[in-house]
């Protein structure tokens, strides 16, 4: 079996918002990278597995490709050039209204010598959808990387989803599992349960908030009945902790909540949350802070 068993990486790179992390949750079958709607939302590289009888895929969900302001921004960006090193496969995804080349981005793969495919996402919301609309995306963006395969694509709606399987495998190496076939992610539960509170805040709260918040967790114990977790938000600034906690700690209260919620259902058990919010200033752009909190 393992003659003709296929195993390799998948690295998934693009902008902010096209849909990575999205269609590596569809592809897995379960939501192991955050989704909101607010750009930048994934800071780490994220591995998901599919483990199949004759192969096994392991994506590598990344964060969005752009010019970075400050220590944060260039370590996310240079984490998603890493991860083309040594990918057996690239995943460049794009969208429908995407007309810009990143020749950066390119000139990278090529000097890997890295297959690539390049996804056009979100057709769905394409209004004049026909055969010609879908052939000039396809030609412009045949002109710009000739060399790579090239499909349309949702990846909320799972339209030809099983096709990039397809193109996936038909680029892989024969190669024994890099990973046992129990496990779908590289990380561990206390890395999902952080990104799970960071979701809520990105999805509640406005502007400049989510970007400046960043979650650590300071205790996961793990009884019979239930689980007991205390995680710390960290904020920048004084008055974003007030607006964070909210008047009589409403907003603090409803963050937890909807993150317990999601929590249990991803542990399979009963939480009891504990959330405390504490400044550290100007912790996005230190990079000894940055190495602590595990950038």
């Amino acid at each position: 079996m393992i003659n003709n068993f296929k195993s390799g990486f998948v690295s998934i790179v693009g902008k902010p918002n096209v849909g990575k992390s999205t269609l590596m949750n569809t592809l897995i079958g379960e939501k192991l990278s955050i989704v909101t709607y607010k750009a930048q939302t994934t800071r780490h590289k994220i591995l998901g597995i599919i483990n199949k009888k004759d192969f096994q895929i392991i994506f590598m969900d990344t964060p969005g490709i752009i010019s970075p302001k400050y220590e944060l921004q260039k370590k996310m960006v240079q984490e998603s050039y890493n991860s083309i090193v040594g990918a057996d496969v690239i995943i460049w995804m794009v969208d429908i209204f995407e007309k810009e080349t990143n020749e950066k981005l390119i000139e990278k793969i090529k000097n890997e010598n890295i297959p690539l495919i390049i996804l056009i996402n979100k057709i769905d919301l394409l209004e004049d959808k026909n055969e010609n609309t879908e052939n000039e995306l396809i030609n412009f963006w045949k002109e710009k990387v000739p060399d790579a395969e090239i499909l349309i694509i949702s990846a909320i709606s799972k339209i030809n989803i099983n096709e990039i399987i397809d193109k996936i495998l038909k680029l892989f190496p024969y190669h024994p599992p890099y990973f046992p076939n129990d496990i779908i992610s590289d990380k561990p539960e206390i890395f999902f349960v952080s990104e799970i509170i960071r979701e809520k805040i990105f999805t509640i709260y406005k502007q400049e908030i989510p970007y400046s918040t960043d979650v650590a967790i300071k205790e996961f114990v793990e009884n019979e009945n239930i689980i007991k977790i205390k995680a710390i938000i960290y904020v920048e600034r004084e008055s974003q902790k007030y607006i964070l906690i909210g008047k009589k700690g409403l907003e603090l209260k409803k963050v937890g909540t909807r993150a317990r919620l999601d929590m249990e259902k991803f542990l399979n058990n009963k939480v009891y949350l504990e959330l405390k919010v504490k400044v550290l200033p100007n912790w996005r752009k230190k990079t000894n802070i940055l190495s602590k909190l595990g950038y």
